[in-house]
């Protein structure tokens, strides 16, 4: 099978595209053959070996995939032919989903609608789940409340924007350019700021009339961590996601004292590991989102499989707006 290898750590033009021998299926995995396959920013840290995740080396990189199960254990609940979406490891060389073929824990697939495609089903999971989770179950976010979204037209903010708005929120949208605005104006974002040209912090004061920004949704950190403490509403809560600029921000405990906030912090993967119920009630309330149109995964760009150390380099420089998908140069 064709793959992407990761042998040493470094940026993601150290990665090289190798056709290696099949890895076989481990036992009680489902074996599915990848038609799409999601391209996120911690694929890049993974890449670079600086998160907090360390996969042994060589690794196939890639967290979610998208395509037709080819191989199923027994009881496993799936069939040959079976159209899913699926969370993978990358975890040696049979792993990751930036590959011809994954293999996957049958608690970590999902059988999916026939109305989704394969595309909008590698970008539906990692950076839905995040942001159900970072808005409903740690923000608490209510009808009518002010959402501020930092690095709104990415693949986790796109995600954040679109459940903001389903959730009632009346929601405000901070990115760096006029072609990324334009992308949250579609989603429905009720204010866009350009952060570049200006004052974030004081265009939600004014937007909200003094109120400021009930919940905010962080992914960037830096800077955008300390605009969001200038404009942060009374009892407001503003959710650490990442830290996609690079800078990790200190948060000032007298601050958040004196003005009466809550920082709080946010790691889908603890969710994963201990409270699989909340996971799956979150699958099943993203999925009627869906259905209902409420919600739809923003695809921006398609890229071969064979140019995906490209396509990676750009959603690490933050080139990218909302979800990049690897899929077969045949489906182009």
């Amino acid at each position: 099978m064709k793959a992407w290898v990761v042998r040493r750590n470094g940026p993601p033009d150290s990665m090289t595209f190798e056709d290696l021998p099949d890895p076989g299926t481990p036992p009680g995995m489902l074996r599915i053959a990848v038609e799409a396959a999601g391209v996120n920013f911690f694929d890049s840290l993974l890449v670079a070996g600086t998160y907090q995740q360390k996969p042994d080396l060589p690794f196939v990189p890639g967290a979610e995939v998208a395509g037709v199960v080819v191989g199923v254990p027994r009881d496993s609940g799936f069939e040959a032919g079976d159209r899913v979406l699926a969370r993978v490891q990358a975890d040696g060389l049979g792993g990751g989903g930036y590959a011809e073929l994954a293999h996957a824990r049958p608690e970590d697939v999902l059988k999916i609608p026939d109305s989704m495609s394969f595309e909008e089903a590698a970008a539906f999971f990692i950076n839905y789940q995040t942001g159900w989770f970072g808005l409903n179950r740690r923000a608490q976010l209510q009808p009518g409340e002010f959402l501020l979204v930092h690095g709104a037209a990415g693949g986790v903010g796109s995600a954040a924007v679109q459940l903001g708005k389903a959730a009632g929120a009346v929601v405000i949208a901070s990115v760096g350019s006029a072609q990324k605005a334009a992308v949250c104006r579609r989603l429905g974002a009720d204010l866009v700021v350009q952060h570049h040209e200006q004052d974030v912090a004081q265009a939600v004061k004014d937007f909200t009339r003094g109120h400021g920004a009930d919940v905010v949704y962080d992914p960037v950190g830096g800077d955008a961590f300390e605009r969001s403490t200038k404009c942060i509403a009374f009892e407001g809560r503003l959710v650490v996601v990442g830290f996609a600029s690079g800078q990790i921000p200190q948060a000032r405990a007298n601050h958040v004292l004196v003005k009466n906030y809550s920082v709080v912090g946010l790691h889908w993967g603890l969710y994963n590991e201990r409270r699989r119920d909340l996971v799956d009630e979150c699958t099943q309330e993203l999925l009627r989102l869906y259905s209902a149109g409420r919600i739809a995964p923003l695809v921006s760009r398609r890229v071969p499989l064979e140019r995906a150390a490209e396509a990676l380099s750009d959603v690490a420089a933050g080139r990218s707006t909302g979800k990049t998908v690897l899929v077969r140069a045949r489906d182009l």
